[in-house]
């Protein structure tokens, strides 16, 4: 699967079936190359017309399947943003 096929994709949050967007980026691990997280845009500020607050990072580990059209993941949203610098 190419990055390109992957950020087509949306994820959805089996925990209250919220849909949190596309993939954005992609974390890995410098070493080894692994992914370790994928990074989901979080909702933009001002009606959208301005940046975004903050990211979505999901761990590799939270993922539950990846289907043809998205991505389920298990998480607490809250424990997953980090603040966009």
């Amino acid at each position: 699967m190419r990055f390109c096929d992957f950020q087509r994709k949306e994820v959805i949050n089996v925990t209250d079936c919220k849909c949190l967007g596309n993939v954005r980026d992609l974390e890995f691990d410098e070493k080894n190359g692994c992914i370790l997280a994928i990074i989901v845009p979080g909702p933009a500020k001002f009606f959208g017309c301005v940046g975004r607050e903050f990211e979505i990072f999901i761990p590799w580990c939270k993922i539950v399947r990846i289907g043809p059209d998205i991505i389920l993941v298990d998480i607490d949203e809250k424990e997953c943003k980090h603040k966009v610098q």
